[in-house]
């Protein structure tokens, strides 16, 4: 069984994020998706909010698990028996940043492979820290997040 980690903060998913789970979950036979607990930076749901959250937009497909953790994520893939990390690319300077981090990944654990994934570009300008800001400001998030989120994102910021 091929089983994939997919890590993030998803704080909260995007349609980017989204898009990349259908597509991995169509590659692989079970794709995690593990939710990135991280303090330092300040966010804006809690843990078990953005599992809820992904639970509820990807309940139709059946070999995707949600979970949280902390720590190190080769430690993560290791207890969900992954042999695959899976990245989700946006643009160049964010393959700068996780070509780093899955060298980095390789050298903690050299069984780990890291398959990077372009974003859907409809969706490549979008960013969990910008569609905070625009629900900051009050802003229109149709499109940007999966619409079963976008009462909850606004209830952070009512």
């Amino acid at each position: 069984m091929r089983i994939a980690v997919y890590p993030g903060s998803f704080d909260p998913i995007t349609n980017g994020h989204l898009d990349i789970i259908q597509r991995a979950s169509r590659v692989y036979d079970k794709v995690v998706v593990g939710v990135l607990n991280n303090a330092a930076k300040n966010p804006l749901f809690t843990p078990e909010e953005r599992v809820s959250m992904i639970h509820q937009v990807t309940k139709e497909l059946d070999n995707v698990e949600v979970d949280s953790f902390t720590g190190l994520l080769v430690d993560f893939a290791k207890s969900k028996n992954a042999t695959v990390i899976v990245k989700g690319l946006r643009t160049v300077a964010d393959f700068e940043y996780e070509f780093q981090m899955a060298l980095l990944n390789k050298a903690l654990n050299p069984e780990y492979e890291t398959m990077f994934m372009m974003t859907d570009s409809k969706y490549s300008y979008i960013s969990s820290s910008m569609v905070k800001e625009l629900a900051g400001f009050k802003g229109d998030l149709t499109g940007l997040v999966p619409c079963e989120i976008i009462s909850k994102i606004k209830q952070k910021y009512k």
